[in-house]
């Protein structure tokens, strides 16, 4: 499949996990991707392993919760391939205390990281897309939560509350915008959760791959989900259904 062939397409926190399986498969699949993260040496592998796939690649360091970071990163894509047709916001950030131990500086940066760089890279790549595609990753902690979690939780269900609104706001024909929502899925960010060392978490069931969900995403930015807009997929291996 050649489903993102001379597209451009910008994945953030695309040096491990969920993100750089997107990034290599929109590259497999001859896409011209820029690799958002904060890794220099991940960036640079995940870029060999694209172009290596036949697809092109550059890495921009960045920090999704820094405006001016934001900024850049977009026109340096602009600068290189002079537009932006795939968006996936894809990179998150937790904390885990009880709220009433939670600095709000805490909450800002998790607010930050993953809601309002999905506004800002939204707002800056539209006005460059034409029949675009916006996925923003979500989680199943919009639906079914565990304690100490409140900002992530609180941060992804406003993910899938902006993708329906925005659903509203643009013509399909200039973009279409939509969510998935993992369940476990085997990343360092699941395997690193205290909540999940310590048991308060319980992973049961099937626990995802990064390119089980890159199969996902990558559906809902390709031309086959042109009449999906405005919803989220949960991809969590049946896991809201057992809870």
């Amino acid at each position: 499949m050649q489903r993102f062939k001379n597209k451009v397409c910008l994945v953030t926190g695309a040096t491990s996990g969920i993100g750089r399986a997107v990034a290599v498969q929109m590259g497999r699949e001859s896409g011209c991707v820029a690799v958002l993260g904060r890794d220099v040496a991940d960036g640079r592998a995940v870029v060999s392993e694209i172009k290596a796939a036949g697809g092109d690649a550059i890495f921009i360091r960045a920090d999704v919760g820094r405006d001016a970071s934001l900024q850049a990163a977009v026109q340096k894509i602009l600068d290189t391939w002079g537009r932006v047709d795939v968006l996936v916001s894809n990179a998150a950030m937790m904390t885990f205390k009880p709220l009433l131990k939670l600095d709000p500086k805490e909450w800002d940066e998790v607010l930050n990281v993953n809601l309002r760089a999905l506004f800002r890279l939204t707002q800056l790549c539209l006005p460059h897309m034409k029949r675009g595609a916006i996925v923003a990753v979500s989680s199943v902690h919009a639906h079914q939560t565990t304690p100490n979690v409140v900002p992530y939780a609180a941060s992804k269900g406003a993910v899938e509350a902006f993708v329906r609104g925005l659903s509203l706001e643009i013509p399909h024909t200039h973009a279409r915008i939509n969510a998935v929502a993992p369940g476990a899925v085997d990343t360092p960010m699941l395997w690193s959760n205290p909540n999940v060392k310590s048991g308060k978490e319980k992973i049961t069931g099937q626990v995802g791959t990064p390119n089980e969900l890159a199969a996902a995403i990558c559906f809902m930015a390709s031309p086959e989900a042109n009449f999906v807009n405005g919803t989220t997929l949960v991809v969590d291996g049946g896991r809201l259904a057992a809870l």
